[in-house]
């Protein structure tokens, strides 16, 4: 019986991870990698600061939607069949233990993402998959119920698949969607997620490497808010929070130039709480100067600078502020505004949001509605998620589920 040949182009996590199920499910089957670039999940090696947030808990959220802005509905059915704990599972199986954080991101025991990378490498090698590195796919079409297929070179790869499954992520020019485009594949255009923001502001930037956990942030006029920590940089703010809101508003910042106003609330209170806390310390400490003690979580610089964005003498005393400067203190500390000017490392995303349509995909198997045997997973597909593992634990479920297709009468 002639073994059925699968094309799997793109062979970062979502690729490696569904080449090595294919052949762990129907071992029968011929699975040919093809990569643009000259090296194998490049991006891998370097996420999570080198250590690889695999996946996380889900402990932190009760709600796909807060996870995954786009994308949740169809998260959420997946994980039905393959989700965080599989992933445990899974890496353990072969040979590579994980542990989680208090924080609930999870990473492999030796902290050391080349491991993760060698693991799939390892059993690629082992399951015989054909690795192609500098083919870049230009052009894809169908002959008798088959794929033929065009890399860079413009010569067609010689031989013809059955199978093919698309895990390019989501750095893909406009160009490259055509091909699918003109297949009746809907494509939603790509945009920067998980960014910085640029804030034009010398006193700001003055204050490079500060950090203040506990705050919430929001875009004025706009639904998108956050919490969570925040970095101040040598071009803004970065940090936890900031990320998780240019996650939510992608689209927002794509179609506005990566313009907007950021209200940002220091102390994750209202005013009335604020109020309150303040007046504490006046209670307490009035003869202190206002410098001279802040708020828990503060550092002295950051609470200088914020003194000075409410136009408060550094040598006033509690209490001689007075209820209007107090008033000032407080809008401060919770609508501080700034305005964003554009991406903070702008080219340095390390996730998009666009792609594939869903809406353009089997929910069940993420083959494409209009073209028989031609799957996608990953990032290419219109799904994104905040930091914390959760876009690697999307690339690893859906590569999943794809793979599931190609069971074995064996294995079904």
């Amino acid at each position: 019986m002639l073994k059925k040949k699968i094309a799997v182009i793109g062979s970062g996590a979502a690729g490696c991870f569904c080449a090595v199920n294919i052949l762990e499910n129907a071992p029968e089957c011929e699975v040919f990698m093809f990569e643009a670039s000259a090296s194998m999940m490049t991006k891998l090696s370097f996420t999570g600061g080198g250590r690889c947030n695999i996946t996380n808990t889900f402990e932190a959220f009760d709600d796909f939607k807060k996870i995954y802005p786009r994308g949740y509905n169809l998260m959420r059915a997946l994980f039905f069949e393959f989700n965080n704990n599989d992933v445990f599972s899974w890496f353990s199986k072969h040979n590579l233990e994980l542990y989680a954080q208090d924080d609930g991101r999870v990473f492999p025991v030796s902290n050391n993402a080349f491991q993760v990378v060698e693991t799939l490498k390892k059993y690629m090698l082992n399951y015989g998959v054909k690795i192609f590195l500098k083919h870049c796919l230009t052009a894809l079409s169908c002959k008798d119920e088959k794929f033929l297929l065009t890399f860079n070179d413009n010569e067609n790869f010689s031989q013809l698949f059955d199978y093919v499954v698309i895990t390019t992520g989501g750095g893909n020019s406009p160009k490259f969607f055509e091909m699918f485009q003109r297949l009746g594949i809907e494509i939603i255009s790509p945009a920067p997620s998980l960014f910085s923001f640029k804030i034009k502001s010398n006193l700001l930037t003055a204050l490079q490497g500060q950090t203040k956990e506990n705050c919430s942030l929001m875009l004025a006029g706009q639904k998108f808010h956050s919490r969570g920590g925040i970095l101040i940089t040598h071009f803004g703010f970065s940090g936890p929070a900031v990320l998780t809101l240019s996650s939510y508003a992608s689209r927002f910042f794509f179609q506005n130039n990566y313009k907007g106003d950021l209200v940002v609330n220091w102390v994750d209170k209202t005013q009335d709480e604020t109020i309150s806390l303040l007046n504490g310390i006046i209670k307490k400490y009035p003869q202190k100067n206002v410098c001279a003690l802040h708020l828990d979580g503060f550092s002295s610089k950051l609470w200088e600078f914020l003194l000075t964005r409410a136009e408060i003498p550094l040598n006033r005393k509690y209490s001689e502020l007075g209820k209007k400067l107090i008033n000032k203190l407080v809008l401060t500390l919770t609508s501080d505004v700034y305005h964003i000017s554009g991406r903070g490392q702008s080219g340095g995303e390390f996730v998009t949001s666009g792609g594939v349509d869903l809406k353009s995909v089997n929910k069940k198997n993420l083959e494409a509605k209009t073209v028989k045997n031609l799957f996608f997973a990953g990032e290419v597909l219109d799904i994104d998620a905040i930091t914390g593992g959760y876009n690697l634990q999307a690339a690893w479920t859906t590569a999943k589920i794809v793979s599931n297709n190609f069971l074995s009468s064996n294995n079904a």
